[in-house]
């Protein structure tokens, strides 16, 4: 027997309750809409109070708002916001470029009959300022005519402009007739500033541009406009007066275009250098990698050493410090056996994974990037380097071969043309993966030299963001 309340007894409880809820929804109703008649003739009867005065936000209370709110985001989120785009904007910032026409007025500089060293140094400096600000480029010029600028003056005027840099236009002269060419000179004195490559730079492009001798770059000037600049400067000696030869062509149109394009280029690679990303692979090896860890380490440049796992054995150390100083860390192989290792796609595997455990071990690297011994083609793996390339992607490892090499690992090259063959390698390119070995002693030996050959590049450490370049591809 159901004890409860009786059906009916519920059913009439709920008519009320609806009822109740009628009342207070209509006296709800009510009362706002006497609070908004009331706002309104309140606001219609006001000859003192305009709307958009009741509604706006009061000029100082907005100005104090907007102060406190840019200075959150740059205290408390300096990646975000206003941080970040003031950021961009310093990046991308317009390169001032100074350029000095040497001597003017009553000083001439050096001469040969007619032919006055200003007059040059001035047409050819106009021609790098019509080139640069057609680039995009700020120019300042120490003169714009035939005006005698102090030394001091000039200097004083680059630094208080704040100019990137400073290049000084100039043309030489010799008793021996026959001396010519072209001379670029910085302050060597000064490590802070990037001068050097300023002059390689400017140097090296000149040369290409005009054909002309490339005597030397040198770091021993005691010239005060290269010394007390505060920006990376240089001077450049375009050519000798002296050279009967050479001073037909300094005085042409044709030849000072060219002149004036070599030096905007080098300005170019400066500010936008290419990228080259200098590889090093079958070390470590203790003299040999030391030594070139020592230049790179001096000349503050990050390189890819590939590892082979039993030197890794051998020379702890040395492997530890390439990681300590900040260089990219591959695997090569654990033993530089060919004909074991491309036995088949499972021995190689095999072999990479010894190395690389080896590595880990001694390093902590867990290291992705791989290069194939020989490269990811070669007449030892033809059979079987597809499937390898198949499996090793699928673990999730990357592998690099090169487009350009100084060939050191070829029995019988002189050290001196494993420069020659660097550059002749590259092509110009503007993305360059560079094979060496550190365990040549050769390599050592010109490396400093090598790397002067390429001002044009900035040298990066590869890493699983770059692009890779592989041999299987018909056009790097």
């Amino acid at each position: 027997m159901y004890e409860g309340r009786s059906f009916g007894q519920r059913y009439s409880e709920y008519c009320e309750q609806q009822s109740r809820n009628k009342r207070r929804m209509r006296r709800a109703v009510l009362t706002a809409a006497l609070v908004v008649g009331v706002a309104v003739l309140a606001l219609i009867l006001s000859d003192k109070v305009l709307p958009i005065e009741v509604w706006a936000t009061p000029e100082k209370k907005a100005k104090e708002v907007v102060e406190i709110d840019l200075h959150e985001k740059v205290e408390e989120q300096p990646a975000q916001g206003p941080a970040v785009e003031e950021k961009e904007v310093l990046q991308e910032a317009t390169p001032v470029v100074f350029i000095d026409a040497g001597h003017g007025g009553n000083d001439g500089g050096c001469f040969e009959g007619d032919i006055i060293e200003k007059n040059i140094n001035l047409s050819i400096a106009g021609l790098v300022q019509d080139k640069l600000e057609k680039s995009g480029y700020e120019v300042v010029m120490s003169r714009s005519d035939d005006v005698y600028v102090a030394i001091e003056d000039r200097v004083k005027s680059a630094n208080s402009t704040n100019a990137d840099i400073y290049i000084s236009i100039h043309q030489n002269f010799s008793d021996v007739k026959s001396v010519g060419g072209m001379e670029v000179w910085y302050d060597g004195t000064d490590a802070q500033r990037d001068s050097r490559r300023l002059a390689l730079l400017v140097s090296q492009q000149t040369a290409r541009s005009t054909g002309a001798v490339e005597r030397e770059v040198r770091g021993d000037a005691d010239f005060y406009v290269t010394g007390s600049t505060q920006m990376p400067a240089c001077l450049i000696e375009t050519g000798f007066l002296s050279n009967k030869e050479e001073r037909a062509r300094l005085v042409s149109q044709e030849y000072q275009e060219k002149l004036a394009s070599g030096i905007v280029q080098g300005i170019e690679y400066y500010f936008h250098p290419k990228t080259m990303y200098l590889t090093f692979d079958d070390g470590p090896s203790e003299e040999n990698t030391a030594r070139v860890l020592d230049i790179l380490k001096k000349r503050n440049i990050k390189a890819t050493f590939f590892l082979v796992g039993e030197n890794v054995e051998k020379y702890p150390e040395i492997a530890r410090r390439i990681v300590a100083e900040g260089h990219t860390i591959g695997i090569h192989c654990y033993n530089h056996d060919y004909q074991n290792l491309y036995r088949s796609a499972e021995s190689y595997v095999e072999d990479f994974e010894h190395a690389r455990r080896v590595v880990y071990e001694v390093t902590g690297v867990e290291a992705v990037l791989f290069r194939f011994p020989g490269g990811s083609i070669n007449s030892y793996n033809d059979k079987v380097y597809a499937e390898i390339i198949e499996e090793m992607t699928r673990q999730g490892y990357v592998y690099y071969d090169w487009n350009a090499s100084i060939e050191d690992a070829v029995a019988g090259t002189e050290p001196t043309q494993l420069v020659a063959n660097g550059v002749r390698t590259t092509l110009g390119r503007r993305k360059v993966i560079l094979l060496a070995h550190d365990v040549v002693y050769s390599t050592g030996e010109i490396l400093e030299d090598l790397l002067d050959s390429f001002p044009e590049y900035e040298m990066r450490p590869l890493s699983e963001e770059v692009e890779p370049i592989h041999f299987k591809d018909s056009v790097f």
